[in-house]
């Protein structure tokens, strides 16, 4: 018997997952509940289904999407800069959704003036490539994207991951596009409500921003026990299942419209206390499954980093330090995660610089030890001889700096020197690093004209849908 482990998916694995969710696909179908893409779906070839608004998705259906979808996604800065994703390639760093920021211990509702601090100071970690939007406290529920958007391209110069609110600020963030240039200087995404279940908000944001070769993010979030079968193989066959309609959706939408898998959002429940984890071992074999499934199906793959502590702690520490090793050790292509507390509802900017260095020391880890003959270095040790000393050698001088990880929030110190500097924590030192990244000035890479075009894209939204 195939047993999902840390330590083995072969290729079997993931058919033998593919297969059911084809299976699932089939009978029962997934729901869909948008009219007008349904009977796409329909005319394309799906079947209808036994319950309401639902279809039946043959497998010739979905290889062809799959065929569709490009094995690269490319995401650019506002400088043009930009980086590639594949399904076996190095892992890109986002940031996080969230509702609320923590900062001096307290937590209270996120705000605009919040999320440009935030992005400011995730402009100047160098780990991040990627800054999400969220949920804006201070702004009307319907214009969190755009305003999120404008707020972040303000305020840094990387790629933007807004969060999606409603069909008219998807449309609007689309309009949004071309004022910077022809390339993907931002993303979307959305997720399926499971269990296989596409909402009809999500279709209209997949719909929206469709025809202008914007990067999706596909999500199947099923949680073993509750939306999906308790089993990780179970819940992870459900959430392909419906990261696989997704897919096919966007494709019909747009064909060849760059797709990024996400099975890596998917999670189990306390069964204690009714939580839904997000910082669990499960966690990681979520992310396995999904880089697995995305290197099956030739796409990038997407998952979370995250901790249910309520701050920068030993157990924030624990959660999210096995986090980034096991998904950046996997290959996940794309990981959320920088900042995020609390089941992903908060952020933190201490956590954030914490996370800065987490990603650093586990880069440090993946890229291994070297073996050739420069690095054993025989002629070196043939140098010092017997009882001699490294330290002077050119050879020490030469490379330490590329072979040893080099902390920057880290205590590396004696304790007379730490207790002299206050001997403060982590979380202290990372909090004042926060504070002085927010400080910095930034580039944005947009002119000012640029910058005047989205404020006034984004107040004719505002005056839209006030009058609404």
């Amino acid at each position: 018997m195939n047993q999902v482990s840390a330590r083995s998916l072969d290729r079997l694995d993931s058919e033998r997952i593919h297969d059911a969710s084809l299976a699932l696909l089939s009978d029962p179908g997934v729901k869909v509940e948008h009219d007008s893409v349904r009977a796409l779906l329909i005319q394309q070839g799906a079947r209808e289904g036994l319950e309401a608004d639902t279809v039946r998705l043959p497998a010739p259906m979905v290889q062809e999407a799959l065929r569709l979808c490009p094995r690269e996604v490319i995401l650019c800065d506002r400088r043009g800069a930009c980086k590639t994703l594949r399904p076996e390639g190095d892992s890109t760093i986002w940031s996080t959704p969230g509702m609320y920021v923590l900062e001096a211990n307290r937590r209270r509702p996120f705000t605009s003036l919040d999320m440009a601090r935030f992005s400011r100071l995730l402009e100047n970690l160098e780990t991040v490539d990627v800054i999400f939007g969220l949920a804006l406290h201070d702004v009307p529920p319907p214009a969190r994207d755009v305003i999120g958007l404008v707020t972040i391209a303000e305020n840094s110069s990387k790629h933007i991951r807004p969060l999606c609110f409603s069909p008219e600020g998807a449309r609007t963030m689309a309009e949004m596009r071309h004022v910077i240039g022809d390339y993907p200087w931002f993303s979307v995404g959305f997720t399926a409500h499971g269990p296989l279940r596409w909402t009809n908000l999500a279709i209209e944001i997949f719909a929206k921003t469709a025809g202008q070769r914007i990067p999706v993010s596909v999500n199947g979030e099923p949680m073993a026990g509750v939306t999906g079968p308790v089993t990780i193989a179970g819940a992870a066959a459900v959430g392909n299942a419906e990261i696989l309609a997704g897919i096919v959706i966007n494709q019909i939408l747009e064909p060849g419209r760059p797709c990024i898998y996400n099975l890596g959002l998917a999670h189990i429940m306390d069964m204690r206390t009714a939580i839904a984890v997000t910082g669990a071992p499960e966690n990681a074999l979520f992310a396995r499954l999904s880089a697995a499934m995305g290197r099956f199906y030739d796409i990038p793959s997407a998952s979370w980093v995250s901790t249910e502590a309520m701050t920068c702690d030993a157990q924030a520490a624990l959660e999210k330090m096995f986090g980034f090793t096991t998904h950046m050790f996997e290959g996940v292509s794309a990981i959320w995660g920088t900042g995020q507390i609390e089941s992903e509802l908060t952020v933190s900017p201490a956590m954030a610089v914490i996370d800065d260095e987490m990603v650093r020391y586990v880069r440090r880890y993946v890229a291994g030890a070297a073996v050739n003959d420069e690095t054993l270095a025989l002629g070196v040790a043939r140098d010092v001889g017997i009882g001699g000393s490294y330290l002077d050698h050119v050879h020490t001088l030469q490379r330490f700096r590329s072979e040893f990880y080099s902390p920057r929030i880290l205590c590396r110190e004696k304790r007379e020197r730490w207790e002299e500097s206050g001997a403060r924590d982590l979380a202290a030192r990372a909090d004042d690093v926060a504070r002085d990244l927010i400080a910095r000035e930034v580039e944005t890479g947009m002119s000012e004209d640029q910058t005047r075009a989205l404020k006034q894209i984004a107040s004719r939204f505002l005056a839209r849908i006030s009058e609404s």
